[in-house]
């Protein structure tokens, strides 16, 4: 496959760059994808760990829709060969809806089915969806007002899911099987918390076809709003396209949110 100028920096880079954020170094010594923000590599620190020093975004009220909307990341942030998406994936429906025993793992596949680790927001909310041309990838990215004791409350339970659901089956609402495996992804430390995972659910069709989807899911509150993003898809799913959009969006939102204290 043929891959445009923006991706084959991102597959030269994904292998680094996740190795430096797990060590502790700098994203800012890695390669950059020809949408990656200038802003957002100027502030990365040393320590990349999802639960590295806090950067307190300060209190007030959340923002309006306009806000919310004004503070998602887009395909023009991206570049090519992302474009708006054309609808959810098909195998949405045929391997996320799933159940298994444990009720912690259950959660989880619930939170990937329905992307909203916090449920319901508590006020304005906007996303965008975007697929990757390429590959057949999809971003899904989401800003919302949720209290900021239930956001945290719910990154720690993230936090703990790959010592409490590292490998476990589950079985699809078609009756089929998957072993699923659940990894740390590690983010810059932007926003006042954060918390990453690769989910990774490898099957069997009736028809004896193999299937793996990879999942990243992760989440930064920024404030009184929270971001959740997803980065899925049955091909090729780049950790750094999840961690750098992150990044990015997170330092935008806080961004508008000075600016909305700042006309107060």
């Amino acid at each position: 496959m043929t891959h445009p100028a923006a991706t084959r920096a991102l597959l030269a880079s994904t292998l680094s760059v996740t190795a430096l954020l797990a060590t502790g170094c700098s994203i800012d010594d890695g390669p950059r994808p020809r949408w990656f923000s200038a802003s957002a590599s100027a502030s990365a620190s040393a320590s990349g760990a999802s639960h590295a020093v806090e950067q307190p975004s300060g209190s007030g009220a959340a923002l309006t829709e306009a806000q919310a909307r004004a503070a998602l990341v887009t395909e023009a942030d991206l570049g090519e060969p992302w474009t708006p998406s054309r609808g959810a994936g098909t195998w949405r429906d045929g391997l996320l809806k799933a159940t298994t025993q444990d009720q912690d793992c259950q959660r989880l596949l619930d939170v990937l089915y329905t992307e909203e680790p916090f449920g319901t927001p508590k006020g304005p909310q906007a996303a965008s969806a975007l697929d990757d041309g390429d590959t057949d990838a999809q971003v899904r990215y989401r800003v919302a007002a949720h209290p900021p004791a239930e956001v945290d409350r719910t990154l720690d339970w993230m936090r703990s899911l790959p010592g409490r659901c590292g490998e476990f089956t589950a079985a699809t609402s078609r009756g089929l099987v998957q072993g699923v495996e659940v990894r740390d992804l590690p983010l810059p430390p932007v926003g006042d918390a954060r918390q990453a995972l690769r989910v990774m659910l490898a099957g069997e069709t009736k028809e004896g076809e193999l299937t793996y989807l990879t999942m990243d899911l992760a989440a930064v509150r920024v404030g009184e709003e929270a971001i959740t993003l997803t980065n899925a898809g049955l091909d090729e799913v780049y950790a750094e396209v999840t961690q750098q959009t992150a990044q990015l969006g997170a330092q935008r939102l806080t961004e508008i949110r000075k600016q909305g204290r700042a006309q107060i």
